[in-house]
């Protein structure tokens, strides 16, 4: 099955840049990839086309893009009502320092009298034709009227923009206001900086993968198609049985999985629900597609990394005990049937994020994670007390790398050698024993020294 829809991202993140970095010889490479690839010649042509859409990818990701921003959407977190005057902060700088800026914040702020729009327009009169709002479906329906997308949460408020916006996504800039943020690279303390470098300087996107999932009933009806960020989850729901469930890739069976559930995770995915049943961490900048069971029947059922060029389906056999449950990055539920499957592919509609800096990833893994963190072992002299402490303070300043108690490579070969001789010993006080116990001494004997017996005798 192929992509329905050709690869699209928001207008805005085109660029000249981009155009120059990339060469005109692999643009004509590409142009035509499809009918290349059916009539290349030699595995040297394959080759130099596989290397230039590597470049290409490596180049994209090093573009530094100029945006035009005129209009802002903001995202505020959900019940959180001290996250209301930080919004009504960042609306009010903005109008203050640029007047051609139209802001869309949520449309239940509109009556809010904490973000007090009345106040906002008192001050700034101007502020009546450029501050508007929005709702779920203006917002569905107008990706491309937005040149900025502003979150003001943690990850699960990046996940609602990725939500919102099912086909093209606006580039987002993510301020980290949630309590665990890998998708939240910005502080919001640093906002008016950030932002001002946003207009002035430019900015790097990151486009991270995103899957496209239909569910099907086993008749082939399409019921429901969802973009998502993190990972689909298919479960056993209410269900007291395991879900019984057949991994397609690329139409070939992959395997029957026994288990909780499945969860189908994107390289951004691989640090949420993934993580947390065994699965790998994945670097955004790969392009797989992570498959981790939760709780599998057999325990030789482990996490697998797929190419992001195969096409997965996830059935509920015939022969299944019971019906299966799929969600969408934690949301819409839906009950799948016996006979019914999904499908999954990666998207090719992207979700651009902006980055902070080249290692953000790894810094929000270390952040977050603790990932490969260990403490120093402290100095013990703080134990002691009275001249102990001072005659340990005073050869301290002294000698600091001289060591009174110390092994050199002498000393273990003395002591190998100690160990070689006393085992000779102990072997000859064995043989004296036996001389003496007689013929049916050697039957006593532990199983290591027989065997040593039986060897010399060999």
């Amino acid at each position: 099955m192929k992509l329905i829809d050709k690869p699209m991202i928001h207008n805005k993140l085109f660029c000249e840049q981009v155009a120059k970095i990339v060469s005109a010889d692999v643009l004509l490479k590409l142009k035509n990839l499809d009918l290349k690839l059916k009539s290349v010649r030699s595995h040297t042509e394959l080759a130099e086309t596989a290397n230039s859409v590597r470049e290409l990818a490596k180049n994209l990701s090093k573009a530094q893009i100029k945006l035009d921003v005129k209009r802002i959407l903001i995202i505020t977190k959900a019940r959180d009502n001290s996250l209301i005057y930080l919004t009504r902060e960042m609306v009010e700088w903005l109008f203050s320092k640029r007047d051609d800026i139209t802001v869309y914040v949520d449309c239940k702020l509109q009556n809010s009298a904490r973000f007090n729009a009345e106040a906002i327009m008192a001050s700034f009169p101007e502020a009546a034709s450029r501050l508007k709002y929005w709702d779920t479906r203006f917002a569905k329906h107008n990706p491309e009227l937005f040149d900025l997308v502003v979150t003001l949460g943690g990850d699960g408020t990046v996940l609602l923009a990725s939500t919102l916006f099912q086909r093209v996504v606006p580039p987002v800039v993510s301020f980290a206001l949630g309590s665990l943020g890998f998708l939240t690279n910005f502080n919001f303390e640093d906002f008016k900086k950030v932002m001002t470098r946003v207009w002035d300087e430019g900015v790097k996107a990151n486009l991270r993968m995103r899957f496209s999932c239909r569910v099907h009933r086993a008749d082939g009806t399409l019921v429901s198609e969802r973009q998502v960020l993190n990972e689909l989850v298919i479960d056993r729901g209410p269900s007291p049985y395991v879900t019984n469930l057949e991994l397609y890739g690329d139409d070939a069976l992959l395997t029957v999985c026994q288990a909780d559930g499945l969860i189908v995770a994107t390289p951004t995915g691989s640090t949420a629900y993934s993580l947390s049943a065994g699965g790998s961490l994945v670097h955004p900048g790969v392009s797989a597609i992570s498959i981790t069971p939760i709780c599998p029947h057999t325990l030789s059922f482990r996490p697998i990394l797929l190419p992001d060029t195969m096409l997965l389906k996830v059935k509920v056999p015939e022969t299944s005990r019971a019906t299966a449950w799929c969600s969408f990055d934690g949301k819409v539920r839906t009950e799948i049937f016996k006979g019914d499957y999904v499908t999954i592919q990666a998207s090719p509609f992207p979700f651009p994020s902006i980055v902070l800096g080249e290692n953000e990833y790894i810094e929000s893994v270390s952040r977050n994670l603790h990932w490969n963190v260990r403490e120093s072992q402290k100095p013990l002299g703080d134990l002691l007390t009275g001249k102990c402490k001072s005659d340990y303070t005073l050869h301290d300043e002294q000698a600091l790398d001289k060591f009174d108690i110390d092994y050199s490579e002498e000393d273990t070969e003395l002591s190998e050698s100690y160990s070689e001789d006393s085992s000779s010993r102990s072997l000859s006080s064995d043989l004296l024993t036996i001389e003496a116990k007689g013929p049916g001494g050697l039957s006593r004997l532990p199983t290591k020294l027989n065997k040593i017996l039986y060897k010399r005798d060999d």
